[in-house]
């Protein structure tokens, strides 16, 4: 038992909560303008490893027919057999039942809201079937982090959540569109949409490009309406500074540095960002 579920988290990445928890965290202390308390934390912090945990399951459960066939996905540990399909059911709904758990732990709107996060995390599995915009119903996905984390701390919810989540959404559907150029030709031999197999990689990259541009503008607007200070726009430079360098590690004729560009440097992303803003509004706070 212990073995299999060492191997289900491996199979769900669960490091990978490190792209949407720090975003998770920046709307909890905004929400606060300041530190929520150590219990909100801890709910939400279990409250993300758990939506995540259940969202990725969920994914590789019903992407299984495909993912057999995929070269890039075949040795992952449901077409490898490692797992039984009985096991990952039963992850899934142990992970959604302590999600909503967690949820009720901090207030009832966060409560009555966490089924519907769920559908909506589960739902972009989906997408993929009938729509080349499944990068952006991805981003949605991750972008109820830092909404659902602000209805933690607040109970309730205003446009601020809302902008922070547009621009998660942004991001996220701007490096999902990089990363998914690896199986333009996968998807144009199977009944599967996307952006580069609809429009072609140059598109796509240069699609990724934009969105991660109106990112930074969104930032920059959000951060000139809730007051932060000068560390929060050092943070923002960097992040910038970061795409910029995500956005030259690839080429329409060689995406050979894809995974650098998805994995390493979109970390670093959702963590600096955090770390500068939090340290922004303790320091005001203070």
């Amino acid at each position: 038992m212990l073995k299999r579920l060492w191997i289900v988290l491996d199979m769900v990445k669960i490091e990978h909560t490190i792209f949407a928890l720090p975003f998770a965290l920046m709307g909890a202390f905004l929400a606060a303008r300041g530190l929520p308390t150590l219990a909100q934390i801890g709910w939400i912090f279990l409250a993300m490893i758990c939506a995540r945990s259940a969202a990725m399951a969920f994914n590789r459960l019903v992407d299984l027919p495909y993912d057999e066939r995929n070269p890039r996905t075949s040795g992952r540990a449901l077409p490898r057999k490692q797992l039984t399909r009985g096991f990952v059911i039963v992850f899934i709904l142990a992970s959604s039942t302590l999600f909503i758990f967690a949820a009720s732990r901090l207030n009832f709107l966060s409560f009555l809201l966490s089924p519907l996060a769920l559908a909506i995390v589960f739902f972009y599995s989906y997408t993929k079937r009938f729509t080349w915009l499944t990068h952006i119903f991805l981003g949605v996905s991750l972008a109820c982090a830092p909404i659902g984390a602000w209805i933690a701390v607040r109970g309730s919810i205003t446009p601020t959540p809302l902008v922070l989540g547009l621009a998660v959404m942004l991001w996220v559907a701007g490096f999902d569109l990089i990363y998914s150029c690896q199986d333009i030709e996968f998807d144009r031999r199977e009944p599967l949409y996307s952006f580069p197999k609809r429009y072609g990689v140059a598109a796509a990259l240069w699609f990724s490009a934009i969105l991660h541009l109106l990112m930074i503008f969104l930032l920059v607007f959000l951060f000139c309406r809730e007051g932060l200070g000068p560390i929060s726009f050092v943070g923002l430079t960097f992040v910038g500074l970061l795409l910029a360098y995500e956005h030259s590690l690839v080429r329409p004729t060689d995406l050979s540095r894809v995974n650098t560009a998805f994995f390493t440097i979109n970390g670093w992303i959702s963590v600096l960002l955090f770390v500068m803003t939090m340290i922004d509004i303790m320091w005001s706070g203070s």
